[in-house]
This record gives C-alpha cells, sequence and structure tokens, in this order.
C-alpha cells in the first residue's frame, strides 16, 4: 500500500435508535474528519421518538446519507448500512460516541505500512460520560495477530468503534449477526480474528461514551445469557483448530487460565467447559513442561 496515491473511500456508518440526545454530536464528529474521501450513513432503526431523530438526520440534507427500517436491532442497522455502503473501508460510529477529528486521516495514513488489504486497524480510546465530561483513557496491549483470537476470550479490550475494516471483510464473511442484540461486535470480531490480521494503532482516536442507556446495561439477563453462549462456542471452535493459535502455550493450559479469566469476570457457565477442555486436551507435553517446571523449582529451593 505504499503509494502517494492511496486514499480510498471510507464509509461511517451510525446506527441509531431513540437517539436525539447524542446524535448530532456523533454526526458532527464524523463530518469534521481531517481525510476528505469519506461518507457518512445513518441508519434509523426504526425510533419511536416522535420523529426527534429523524428531525435531527434530516437536517444534515446531502451531507448525509440517511436510511430509515422497521426496528430490528443494531446488527440489522449495521448490516444495511454496510450493503449500502460505497467505501473501500468500514468504521462504525455508535450515535452516542464521537470521533477524535484525526480518526480516518491517522488510520488511513498507518495503513500505508502494510503492503497487503487484509489488515484491520484498531486503537486506543477516550471514556467520557453522559455529559461528555472526561473519565479516563483506556490504552491497550499490543497483541500479536496469530493470539488474537485466544486474546479476545480472555477480556474485552476493544472497542469496535475504533477499528477500520476493509469492505471486502463482508464478501468473505458475513456482517453482523442479527440474532445477537448486544454481542454482535465481539461475535464479528472473533470470525474476522480467524482470517484477517488485527493490528493496533497505538493512539486515542474515539470518545466512547459511558450511560445509563447503553444497550448491554439495558439488556441484562439477556446480555449475560449472550455473552456466556459467545464464550461457549468460541471455545469449542478454538478447541478444534490447529496448535498455531495457542502459539508457545498448550491448548491444555490455555484453557486452564481462560477457565479462571471467565470466572473472576462472572462467566460462571462457559468457565466448567474451559476447564473440561483443557483437561481433553491435556497430553504429553504438558507433562513435560510441568515436570521441567518441578526440576527448576527444586533447585532452586535446594540452593
Amino acid at each position: 500500500m505504499n503509494s502517494n496515491d492511496f486514499g480510498p473511500k471510507v464509509s461511517i456508518i451510525i446506527p441509531v435508535y431513540n437517539g436525539s440526545n447524542y446524535l448530532r454530536e456523533a454526526v458532527d464528529s464524523a463530518l469534521d474528519q481531517t481525510y476528505s474521501n469519506i461518507e457518512i450513513l445513518v441508519v434509523n432503526d426504526g425510533s419511536n421518538d416522535g420523529g426527534k431523530t429523524e428531525r435531527i438526520a434530516k437536517s444534515y440534507g446531502n451531507r448525509i446519507k440517511y436510511l430509515f427500517k422497521k426496528n430490528g436491532g443494531v446488527s440489522s442497522a449495521l448490516n444495511l448500512g454496510i450493503s449500502n455502503m460505497t467505501g473501500e473501508y468500514f468504521s462504525w460510529l455508535s450515535h452516542d460516541d464521537v470521533y477524535y477529528q484525526n480518526k480516518i486521516e491517522e488510520q488511513i495514513t498507518f495503513l500505508e505500512n502494510f503492503t497487503n488489504d487484509d489488515v484491520i486497524i484498531y486503537s486506543d480510546y477516550e471514556l467520557i460520560d453522559g455529559n461528555s465530561e472526561f473519565i479516563r483513557n483506556v490504552r491497550l496491549k499490543k497483541v500479536a495477530p496469530k493470539k488474537m483470537l485466544t486474546a479476545l476470550l480472555y477480556e474485552s479490550f476493544m472497542h469496535a468503534c475504533t477499528l477500520l475494516i476493509p469492505q471486502k471483510c463482508f464478501q468473505d464473511e458475513k456482517p453482523f449477526n442479527e440474532s445477537l442484540k448486544s454481542t454482535q461486535d465481539y461475535d464479528l470480531l472473533f470470525r474476522l480474528a480467524m482470517n484477517y490480521n488485527f493490528v493496533h494503532l497505538d493512539k486515542i482516536l474515539i470518545k466512547s461514551r459511558q450511560h445509563s442507556r447503553q444497550g448491554s446495561r439495558t439488556f441484562g439477563r439477556s446480555h449475560k445469557k449472550e455473552s456466556n453462549d459467545f464464550f461457549i462456542s468460541s471455545i469449542r471452535h478454538l478447541e478444534r483448530k490447529g496448535i498455531e493459535y495457542f502459539v508457545n502455550n498448550s491448548k491444555s493450559l490455555y484453557f486452564a487460565t481462560l477457565s479462571y479469566t471467565l470466572f473472576k469476570r462472572g462467566y460462571y457457565y462457559p468457565t466448567p467447559f474451559s476447564v473440561l477442555m483443557s483437561i481433553k486436551t491435556f497430553g504429553f507435553e504438558d507433562i513435560s513442561r510441568a515436570a521441567r517446571t518441578v526440576r527448576k523449582s527444586s533447585k532452586h529451593l535446594l540452593r
């Protein structure tokens, strides 16, 4: 991609449902991008707020593309946006979040360092409250692309709105799962990580809003069930995958560590499943590793 002519079109998709309180701030941040080759699609997911959300969206005229659909959840709104986008890259902006002015420009510039278009960029972010006041910055640890699948299950560290995803990903892989209401982002990330390299751009590029009406908070028990189902299906997938996804660690050790992590995070249903996977995948290399550890420990104690 090292070319002076590299300037792909980026489609910023903003799904919204009854979002008149924050929508204008989100759209303004998309329009204020320092990178000019963009299009902005606002997808109204059947808002029933007396036309407030629609009036805000339509006030931008032809500076955005406005789509209205029957309510079906954020995944269906994103998928409608993706099917109507004309850009080579997709960037999601939640209606209650805000982009830094240089979000797209920084990511496109960073992409020039790579020789292929199989790269997905993600970055750090800032947390703000319902009044747009600063809470804290979130700096992410660098994760090697081959470790991304396993890392995604350890903790929910990645923010989907920081991503810049090649449109071609949605030709090879189904977009968002419309049956999911609150885990659609990590479901997609996990599937994409099987075939694409995720690369971290060490810059804060969005403001993520924390407030009481967020989906993961309002869905309650259904969010917990979705999360449990996601972990169980992902563990099953990893158990079937080759050793390349575990890099220098055995499957057994990985699943044992994951069991502890899931339990600490309060995901109790997938925890015993991960324990069973640890036992099932325990093999000779694990016995050898344990023996080496015991020998090293014994030598240290006898000094």
